[in-house]
C-alpha cells in the first residue's frame, strides 16, 4: 500500500532507509533511543535542516515513556523543593504542549483535592497557598487562563460531581486547580518521532546498538541479524535509565514508579484527578487519574532500585500502599479484587548524591565525552522538547556545525491539525487528532472494521490497520501494548489479540 505522506512509518520504508544507510554516507546526527527524548531530538535536529537517523533496539516508547501518570504538570511538585527553574521549564513546555504542539493529546484536566474530616486546617491553608503558587506558574508561562482556569474552592457538591466514591461524611468541599493531561504517553512518542520523519529522520526500530563512540556507531538489525557501522557528525546518546552503559562517566539513579489500574465506576465514576497527600508527607501525593476505556490509573510511588529491566513491574509493598492511600478519600475502600492491572517505570534520576529517591531533582542533564558522543538524560516527560533542544545544541557544537535555531517550540506535531468531521467516531478523533479521517479511511467499504472491538473497549481494527501502515508497528506486542495500550489489563489484551493478528495478516498479505 503506497504511503499516505512522508511521516508514514511501516516496514517498506524502514527497509529502505536501512538499505541507504548501508550505502555508507556519513549523516549529520545519529540519535540513539526511541522513547520520548530521543524522539524529541530527532525532531529537533531534524527541523533544523539536519540529516538524521534514530536507532530503537526494540519499538518506540518500548521503555519508561510508556508507563508515565499521564500527567502533562505545571512543575507545582518541584516548587515545594525549591527547584524554581524545573517548575518553571515545566509550566512553560506544558503550555506549549497544550496550546501549540499536541493540542490532540494533551489536554486542559481537573486536579482536585478533597476536604475530608480529619483533614487540618493547615494542611488545607498549605494546599491552597500550593494551587496559587500554581497560578502563578501558569501566569509566568504566559499560558492563558482559558487554557487553564485558575484554582478555587469548590463545594461538597461539586467535589460529588467529579467523584460520587469519595467520602460523604464531614466532606467540607474541596480544592481544585487545573493541569495537563496526556491522553496516552507512547502516543506522544509515536507522533513526534513519525514527525521528525516528515522532517526526513529516519526511524529504525529493532536496532540494537552495540557500540559508539562520539562520530560512529555498531547496530545489529534485530530483524535480519545483519550487522553494521554507521558514521555521523555527532552522535547523541538519548537512552535514559540506560545512558550509562554506553558512557560510564554517567551515573544514573534508577527509581520506580508504578501505578494500578481499576474501573472509574469503582471509584464511582471519576472525572479529571483525584488527589490524596500520602500520610506524614506535606510534599506527596496519590492520583486517581482519569484513563481512556472507563479505567483509572492509580499512582505513583518513589522507590529507589538497583534493577534495571526491560519492563519493570510493581510489586506487592506498592500496590498495598496505593490502596491504601486512595482509599483515605473514598466511601468504599477499594480491594485487591477491583485491580485490574499495574504498570511501573523507571525513572532516569541523574545521581548527585541525595539520600532519598523522593528527593532527588527531575533536572535533565546533558554532557559531551572525550570521543564528541552528546549524552541527555534526566528530566521528565513534560519537558523533553527543552531537554531535545539543549542535546542539538550541544550536538552543534560537538559536530562544528553552523548554529541553527531551534523551531520546536510551536511545532505541531502529526494529528494537531483542526479537523473535525463529524461523522469520524468521537473515540477515534480522541486517539488520532485530525488524522482521524485516515484512520477511518483504513476501513474501506467495511463498515465493521470501524466498530469497537469489544464492549467498553474505545478501539477499532481500522485503528491496527493505521498502526501498522503508518505508525511503525511491527508485531502483535507493539499494537497491543503501544499503539493502543490494551495489554496493560490482561483481559483487554485477550480481546484485542485476536484482531491484532488479523490486522497484522491482512497488511502483510497486501506487501
Amino acid at each position: 500500500m503506497a504511503e499516505r505522506s512522508s511521516a508514514s512509518l511501516n516496514v517498506a520504508r524502514r527497509e529502505r532507509e536501512l538499505d541507504d544507510i548501508a550505502s555508507g554516507s556519513i549523516l549529520d546526527v545519529i540519535v540513539i533511543g526511541g522513547g520520548i527524548t530521543g524522539a524529541g531530538v530527532a525532531l529537533d535536529a531534524a527541523s533544523r535542516g539536519l540529516s538524521v537517523a534514530l536507532f530503537e533496539k526494540e519499538d518506540l516508547a518500548f521503555g519508561t515513556s510508556r508507563w508515565s501518570s499521564k500527567l502533562v504538570h505545571g512543575g507545582l511538585r518541584y516548587l515545594a523543593h525549591g527547584d524554581f527553574a524545573v517548575a518553571h521549564e515545566s509550566a512553560v513546555e506544558r503550555g506549549r504542549l497544550i496550546q501549540h504542539i499536541a493540542p490532540h493529546l494533551v489536554r486542559p484536566m481537573p486536579t482536585w483535592f478533597p476536604l475530608l474530616q480529619d483533614m487540618d486546617r493547615r494542611s488545607e491553608l498549605l494546599i491552597r497557598a500550593g494551587f496559587l503558587a500554581g497560578d502563578t506558574l501558569r501566569r509566568a508561562a504566559k499560558t492563558p487562563v482559558h487554557f487553564l482556569p485558575n484554582s478555587r474552592r469548590i463545594s461538597a457538591d461539586e467535589v460529588r460531581a467529579y467523584s460520587a466514591g469519595v467520602k460523604q461524611e464531614g466532606l467540607r468541599g474541596g480544592l481544585l486547580q487545573w493541569d495537563g493531561n496526556l491522553f496516552d504517553d507512547a502516543r506522544l512518542v509515536i507522533a513526534v518521532a513519525r514527525t521528525a520523519a516528515a522532517h526526513g529522520a529516519k526511524i529504525l526500530t529493532r536496532c540494537d546498538v552495540r557500540e559508539a563512540t562520539g562520530t560512529c556507531i555498531t547496530v545489529r538489525d534485530t530483524v535480519s541479524g545483519a550487522d553494521f557501522e554507521v558514521k555521523a557528525r555527532v552522535v547523541i546518546n538519548s537512552t535514559g535509565v540506560w545512558a550509562g552503559q554506553l558512557n560510564p562517566d554517567i551515573r544514573i539513579r534508577p527509581s520506580r514508579g508504578s501505578h494500578i489500574i481499576v474501573n472509574q465506576s469503582a471509584l464511582g465514576g471519576l472525572m479529571g484527578s483525584l488527589t490524596v497527600g500520602v500520610e506524614g508527607s506535606t510534599s506527596r501525593f496519590v492520583f486517581a487519574i482519569e484513563a481512556p476505556h472507563g479505567r483509572a490509573h492509580i499512582g505513583l510511588t518513589d522507590v529507589e532500585t538497583d534493577s534495571v529491566v526491560d519492563v519493570p513491574h510493581a510489586t506487592e509493598p506498592e500496590i498495598d500502599f496505593l490502596l491504601s492511600t486512595i482509599n483515605m478519600a473514598l466511601e468504599t475502600p477499594l480491594t485487591r479484587a477491583d485491580v485490574r492491572g499495574t504498570f511501573a517505570g523507571l525513572r532516569p534520576l541523574v545521581d548527585h548524591g541525595e539520600t532519598d529517591s523522593a528527593d532527588v531533582s527531575r533536572r535533565h542533564l546533558v554532557t559531551t565525552d572525550a570521543s564528541g558522543m552528546v549524552t541527555v538524560t534526566g528530566g521528565k516527560l513534560t519537558t523533553y522538547r527543552a531537554m531535545a533542544e539543549e542535546a542539538v545544541d550541544a550536538a552543534l557544537i560537538a559536530g562544528r556545525f553552523l548554529p541553527r535555531p531551534c523551531r520546536t517550540a510551536t511545532l505541531g506535531l502529526v494529528g494537531s491539525g483542526t479537523s473535525r468531521a463529524a461523522w469520524v467516531p468521537s473515540w477515534i478523533r480522541a486517539a488520532h487528532g485530525s488524522e482521524a479521517e485516515d484512520v477511518v479511511a483504513q476501513a474501506g467499504a467495511n463498515p465493521e472494521l470501524l466498530k469497537r472491538i469489544g464492549p467498553g473497549l474505545d478501539l477499532s481494527a481500522a485503528q491496527f490497520l493505521f498502526g501498522l501502515r503508518h505508525e511503525g508497528a511491527m508485531s502483535i506486542d507493539d499494537l497491543v501494548d503501544r499503539r493502543t495500550r490494551l495489554g496493560m489489563c490482561a483481559d483487554d489484551r485477550e480481546t484485542a489479540v485476536g484482531v491484532a493478528e488479523w490486522a497484522l495478516a491482512a497488511v502483510r498479505g497486501e506487501a
